[in-house]
């Protein structure tokens, strides 16, 4: 922990929704002060002095279903590699999913997974614990002992049950216990062995397409059960239009209910798999372009209430496959953040909604401290420029696996520097 003053700078806040210019005072690991520019008062000296040269400073991003390959598949994403891709992007907290080999389903595994993230990340980890054994959709894990182990969330990912009764049961057992269920929806039936969203481009490039009421139907038996059971959950990625209605019937009723969407399905839509680009195949599918803009409207209006990365190694060789073959998912921790504020620069969302969604609503739906830029918050901050303009090169990723769809595209935004608890963690250019 740190003591620093970061002067002049252009300060988010995404809990009073505003953009204002000033300072901020970290001592302990904390903020201490923030300062307004014109107040009378001037910061208090302690220890370094930086001068942030009027670019924007924000909360740390809070990334939730991030994908570690430790253990089991360490060549795809070390705990040590992923830690410097969070820094890089400026997410000072990741959390964690439980699909590793073997899977997060007990005590003594999610207590490996947080000893390796202590030793080796230099910003905050929190770890998923499978909902079910294996995560076969069977037999609900330990969640009273995996909880007073450190599981800040429930989940068995794409992993979804076709036993409706035994995720009631899980389901009514997280919530005497009060943990979160953090779910995909998804018909594993109308699903299974497709690659792309059905429709005529789908049919156009011979791919087997899945249709955008898998997701509705999969999220309609979810909140089913969380109506039948009170649960807390959490729908991990809501990517088309027609799932937003039963979303904000489930709202408006009153259950207690959040939804995220992953960067991909904010930026992306199905046209971009064209030539049979594998970099371009997460899950579910890239979707429509009408869904694409129904997503981000959720978002501005706060139906959808989380933006992650769902950061997902794979090696050259499971994405060098022919499409229907290759493996799914995408690394995005470093371009999580550039990413987002290609919806700024559009116009589609202001910088306080995208930190709500990036930092504060996953802070405060997992029961976390940060996420704000409040006095006696924890001084994880990022620090970047909006409209840096660069062009990806995968090969700078600082990712062990480069399974990126954005290689050689124009961004706008540079992270500049990474805070986690005072203590500067990456820094792209020397700051006076």
């Amino acid at each position: 922990m740190s003591n620093i003053t970061l002067v002049n700078a252009r300060l988010i806040d995404p809990e009073q929704g505003q953009v204002i210019n000033g300072s901020v005072v970290v001592a302990a690991g904390k903020i201490a002060e923030i300062l307004l520019d014109g107040t009378t008062s001037k910061p208090a000296a302690k220890g370094k002095i930086v001068d942030c040269g009027g670019m924007y400073l924000a909360p740390g991003i809070v990334d939730i279903g991030v994908k570690i390959g430790e253990p089991g598949e360490r060549h795809k994403e070390s705990f040590r590699t992923a830690g410097r891709a969070a820094a890089a992007g400026g997410v000072t907290t990741m959390v964690i999913r439980a699909d590793t080999i073997p899977v997060v389903d007990t005590p003594e595994i999610l207590a490996f997974v947080l000893n390796r993230a202590r030793e080796e990340c230099a910003v905050r980890v929190h770890a998923m614990a499978a909902l079910t054994k294996g995560r076969h959709g069977a037999e609900m894990t330990e969640i009273g002992f995996l909880l007073d182990a450190g599981a800040v969330a429930f989940s068995d990912g794409d992993a979804v049950s076709t036993n409706p009764k035994a995720l009631a049961r899980a389901f009514s057992y997280a919530c005497d216990l009060g943990a979160l269920v953090i779910s995909h929806p998804q018909d594993p039936g109308l699903s299974a062995g497709t690659a792309v969203t059905s429709g005529k481009f789908a049919t156009k490039l011979g791919l087997p397409g899945v249709s955008p009421m898998a997701e509705r139907m999969g999220l309609e038996r979810d909140l089913a059960l969380v109506e039948m059971t009170g649960v807390r959950y959490h729908a991990d990625q809501i990517t088309t239009a027609a799932s937003l209605p039963a979303l904000a019937r489930a709202k408006a009723a009153g259950l207690d209910v959040t939804a995220g969407v992953s960067i991909h399905h904010l930026t992306l839509n199905e046209f971009d798999v064209a030539d049979y680009r594998t970099f371009f195949k997460v899950k579910p599918p890239l979707r429509s372009e009408d869904d694409r803009q129904a997503s981000v409207a959720a978002l501005s209006d706060g139906l959808i209430d989380i933006i992650s990365s769902m950061h997902t190694p794979q090696d050259e060789e499971s994405k060098r496959l022919p499409y229907v073959e290759a493996a799914s998912g995408a690394v995005a921790l470093e371009t999580l953040l550039p990413t987002a504020l290609r919806l700024v620069h559009a116009g589609q969302i202001e910088l306080p909604q995208l930190f709500r969604a990036l930092s504060l609503n996953p802070a405060r739906r997992l029961g976390l401290p940060g996420g704000r830029l409040a006095v006696g918050a924890p001084a994880d901050l990022v620090l970047f420029d909006a409209g840096a303009p660069f062009v990806l090169d995968r090969s700078q990723l600082q990712s062990k696996s480069k399974n990126t769809p954005f290689d050689g595209q124009r961004m706008e935004g540079r992270v500049l520097a990474t805070f986690v608890a005072g203590k500067e963690i990456y820094q792209r250019k020397k700051l006076p």
